[in-house]
């Protein structure tokens, strides 16, 4: 495991998603100070999370052909700018098209950086993890520097949220002069680290359909957790965000001990028993007589559903040896969107039938992942990256500045 360069890569990964993070920060001032609908919001919201996850497998795509490790870097620059330019645009159309800037960026970084990772980490799914573990504090983050930048100095002072991309492209600079010469590597096909195995679409497609599964009941819980508790439980809005942060906190802490499991029992068992633990977690939520369960519950519930996260990605990638850039874009992007495109239906039944009904369907959907995740088998494959390393270290490229 090359520790300096996963850290490095962790690193830009908070950078990075610090901005996913930051798009729904930003909603409620921009309704206080320019008076936008919940529709025109919602609309913000949709340019920078539904464009992301469409275009990120097609990043996938050019990462596959060839070796574009500038495409991260670029990336979270863009998706500062996008942030940037939406806290700063006088109009709605130019706001919904810098919130549309910014998930392209988002998008872009992903596959390039996911891919790095894994060639940095080798077999090891805790090193996935640790890297998967950026994305989740990032995101984290992201309310509390929204909130000081612009609570403090108003929309106006949003130009200082691009501080931290910056600082970090300034970083990968940097580490770049460090790094010798090899005109011929930034051209070289990306076949010199990938296996000669077939790509198993059969067994990815079950994979895809396991995180869809995942999706659902995840966006479901994550959007109407803290409105069952107190409207269902009658428990307090501080509680009710006690318990999101609890969730949240225990993904941060699944996704670490996920990656242990995988690398000391295998990924089957981190996957299989989070699908398996997550039911009775979300059962407690749908059922919970009392805001204690529920908190427990949710807990619980986030700590199950991560603990296949990092796993599940290195699966992917050895499902589609010959594609590990479009197996990220497909799972981490597109697969994962479709819990998000699925809540305004499930936020319908909710209003229509109440949140416990809405709970229960995701619960139901979770069940149903679980039957995927059981039928999910490993695929080990010889490691490209160890492989190919003794031939390329003599000569690493100055365009890789993570080494």
């Amino acid at each position: 495991m090359k520790r300096g360069q996963l850290a490095f890569l962790t690193g830009t990964h908070i950078v990075n998603d610090l901005y996913q993070g930051a798009v729904p920060a930003l909603l409620p001032f921009l309704m206080s100070e320019r008076h936008y609908s919940y529709t025109a919001v919602s609309g913000i919201a949709l340019a920078a999370g539904g464009l992301s996850s469409v275009v990120q497998p097609l990043f996938g795509l050019l990462v596959d052909r060839r070796r574009r490790d500038w495409l991260i870097p670029a990336g979270f620059l863009t998706a500062a700018a996008g942030i940037t330019g939406a806290a700063l645009a006088g109009s709605y159309p130019l706001t919904w098209l810098c919130a549309a800037l910014a998930g392209i960026g988002i998008a872009a970084y992903h596959p390039p950086a996911t891919d790095r990772a894994r060639a940095a980490g080798g077999r090891s799914q805790r090193a996935m993890s640790l890297f998967s573990v950026g994305g989740t504090l990032g995101a984290s983050l992201a309310p509390a520097l929204v909130t000081l930048v612009v609570g403090s100095y108003g929309l106006a002072g949003g130009w200082l949220l691009a501080v931290p991309a910056l600082v970090t492209a300034v970083l990968w600079a940097l580490r770049a002069r460090q790094r010798r010469p090899d005109p011929q590597s930034t051209a070289a096909p990306r076949t010199v680290t990938t296996s000669a195995q077939p790509d198993d679409w059969r067994a990815f497609g079950r994979l895809v359909a396991t995180i869809i599964g995942w999706s659902i009941p995840y966006v479901t819980v994550t959007s109407m957790l803290s409105l069952h508790i107190q409207r269902d439980l009658h428990g307090s809005t501080g509680l009710g965000a006690t318990a999101l942060t609890l969730l949240t906190l225990a993904g941060a802490a699944g996704t670490l001990l996920g990656g242990w499991l995988g690398d000391r029992n295998g990924r089957l068992t981190p996957i299989r028993t989070g699908y398996l633990l997550a039911v009775p977690a979300l059962a407690a939520v749908v059922l919970a007589p009392s805001t204690t369960v529920a908190v427990i519950g949710a807990t619980a519930f986030g700590l199950a559903m991560f603990l296949p996260f990092a796993p599940q990605v290195t699966l992917a990638q050895d499902y589609l040896p010959t594609r590990p850039g479009t197996a990220s874009g497909l799972t981490l992007g597109l697969a994962m969107s479709v819990g998000g495109l699925a809540a305004p239906l499930l936020g319908r039944l909710a209003d229509a039938h109440g949140l416990r009904t809405a709970l229960t369907l995701a619960l139901a959907v979770l069940a149903v992942a679980v039957g995927c995740a059981l039928r999910l088998r490993d695929r080990i494959l010889p490691d490209p990256h160890a492989e190919a390393e003794p031939t390329r270290a003599p000569a690493e490229p100055a365009a890789e500045p993570v080494a």
